[in-house]
C-alpha cells in the first residue's frame, strides 16, 4: 500500500484563542486536533511532584494553505 508523502510533511498552523493564542507552530500532516501542555508545579515545598493543563485545539473548516486550529474550552 503506497504511503501518503503529505502524512510526513511539515507545516504551520496558527493556534487561535486560549493559552497559545497566536502561537504559530509546525505540525506534520494535518492534524484534525492539536494538544496544547502548560507546565505547573506543586505548591508544596521540596515536592518533586508536577502537573500539566491540556488546552485543545481543533483544525477550523477552510481551504487555507496555512490550517488555523481554534481553541475548544470544553476539551481537556
Amino acid at each position: 500500500m503506497p504511503g501518503n508523502e503529505d502524512e510526513h510533511a511539515y507545516g504551520s498552523a496558527l493556534l487561535v484563542g486560549g493559552p497559545a493564542d497566536g502561537v504559530r507552530i509546525e505540525v506534520r500532516g494535518s492534524p484534525d486536533v492539536i494538544q496544547v501542555t502548560v507546565p505547573g508545579r506543586a505548591e508544596t515545598p521540596g515536592s518533586d511532584v508536577g502537573a500539566a493543563a491540556v488546552h485543545v485545539y481543533r483544525r477550523e473548516s477552510g481551504g487555507s494553505a496555512s490550517p488555523r486550529h481554534g481553541f475548544d474550552p470544553a476539551s481537556p
